[in-house]
């Protein structure tokens, strides 16, 4: 079992992480140290390193605790992703693992959210075939070995919460094949934000809504649109209509270049190709 968590292999590393009893144990492949901390910062343990590969244990009581980690000289400290419980509901894997669940992305995906007081990123993914599923990004540096998931046995599904991961945070999913083999890194197919192409990243959205600033538009909005006046639409892919240093425009960089564009050629309205993501970008979203 230890050999299958340090070689990221197990499909059960909370059987194995985390607190057991009077024993936590975290897999932090290039630490050089391990503290157990309280909620005020008190030492509570200093973890012995018990496998090479980064495998830490110490005793300790305290079911508040938190890792203090030295990365070689930078220290960072946060709760335990595998002190968490289960995240999903019955009811939701109920209804995946009879394929009539009506909102997936509600459960699925990145989400981020507090549980028991604590700020972070939910990630929930349906892989009923792999063997081993991590997330993986920047804040693991791609390591499949660090956040190994939580299965959900009856539904097929992946979970974990990672405690200080915030909106912005890049990632995708390691899958580990029923044969064994670690398959090519996975979008997420329930993201709702993805890194612009040519990449294919995953992005962990914000859950605020936006903040509109159009109230005097809508208020006039009938006047302007009334059925006698003139109408002349400009039909705009955002992704291709102006590169900026050959990327496509940022939102604000395009209503500074696209609207001043389309007054003075004497368009009237601006009708935007969906602004969504495609597999195929090239069809520009008529697919």
């Amino acid at each position: 079992m230890i050999e299958a968590i340090v070689n990221g292999r197990s499909g059960d590393p909370f059987a194995v992480l985390g607190r057991h009893g009077d024993v936590v144990r975290a897999l932090l492949p290039g630490a050089t140290g391990v503290e157990l901390v309280s909620a005020d910062g008190s030492r509570l343990a200093t973890m012995s390193r018990i496998h090479p590969a980064g495998l830490f244990s110490a005793e300790c009581s305290d079911p508040g605790y938190r890792l203090r980690i030295d990365w070689n000289g930078v220290t960072q400290e946060t709760e335990d992703p595998y002190g968490f419980g289960l995240l999903l509901g019955e009811l939701d894997l109920h209804l995946i693992a009879e394929g009539r669940h009506r909102e997936m992305a509600t459960c699925l995906g990145a989400h981020a959210c507090r549980i028991d007081g604590v700020d972070g990123v939910r990630f929930a993914v349906w892989a009923p075939n792999a063997a081993r599923v991590s997330v993986v990004g920047d804040f693991n540096a791609w390591d499949g070995r660090r956040l190994p998931m939580r299965r959900r046995q009856e539904a097929g599904v992946w979970e974990i919460f990672v405690p200080r991961l915030y909106p912005g945070a890049l990632y995708k999913f390691e899958i580990l094949g029923r044969g064994g083999e670690v398959l090519p890194l996975k979008a997420d197919p329930m993201a709702a934000q993805a890194e612009p192409a040519p990449a294919t990243g995953s992005v962990v959205a914000d859950p605020a809504p936006p903040v509109w600033t159009d109230a005097a538009w809508i208020a006039s909005r009938a006047a302007n649109n009334h059925l006698q006046a003139p109408i002349s639409i400009y039909e705009v892919h955002a992704g291709s209509w102006m590169r900026g240093d050959g990327r496509p425009l940022n939102w604000d960089e395009l209503a500074q270049k696209l609207i001043p564009y389309a007054v003075d050629m004497g368009f009237t309205h601006v009708e935007l190709l969906p602004i969504m993501v495609h597999p195929f970008g090239g069809s520009w979203g008529y697919q």
